[in-house]
């Protein structure tokens, strides 16, 4: 009866080990998927490149929305929206030949740009806007309804 408690005690301690070798095949067999391919023999090796890429991933990444950031704030000056209407400024004239043509960014700054047709040719004229309102020369009512249209469409 004196050997019983020693039995049962190497018993335990030959599942123990059973248990550990099993844990211990488990863990080699995960690290073998893991390093399967690679020319890393070690887990720390693999684990280093890992973070290394990580680093230059994040640098990229800081970069690229550093360049979103300046696209971004240069968008607000390249022509975003456009009017168009056209009219009949003389009655000796047929049809809506003539035209208005607004162009302009994110603050409603830009250029109109009219063609008045007549029997005797088209003659062109341009004008420069900055919010919306005319800077050197007074706009027509055509040329701020081209202003509107441009400028009514919803932004995203």
């Amino acid at each position: 009866m004196d050997q019983l408690p020693v039995l049962i005690g190497i018993g335990i301690v030959v599942v123990w080990n059973i248990v550990l070798t099993f844990l211990l095949m488990n863990q080699r067999s995960t690290s073998q998927k893991i390093l399967r391919g690679g020319k890393k023999e070690d887990v720390v090796e693999l684990l280093a490149e890992v973070l290394e890429k990580e680093k230059k991933l994040i640098r990229e990444l800081v970069e690229t929305n550093k360049k979103v950031e300046g696209l971004l704030f240069d968008s607000q000056f390249y022509i975003q929206k456009i009017g168009l209407v056209r009219f009949n400024p003389f009655n000796d004239t047929g049809g809506d030949q003539s035209f208005i043509l607004a162009l302009v960014d994110e603050q409603d700054s830009g250029v109109v740009i009219s063609g008045l047709h007549t029997r005797n040719g088209t003659r062109w004229y341009a004008k420069k806007i900055h919010n919306g309102v005319g800077v050197e020369h007074e706009l027509s009512n055509d040329e701020v309804k081209a202003i509107k249209s441009a400028t009514k469409r919803p932004r995203k």
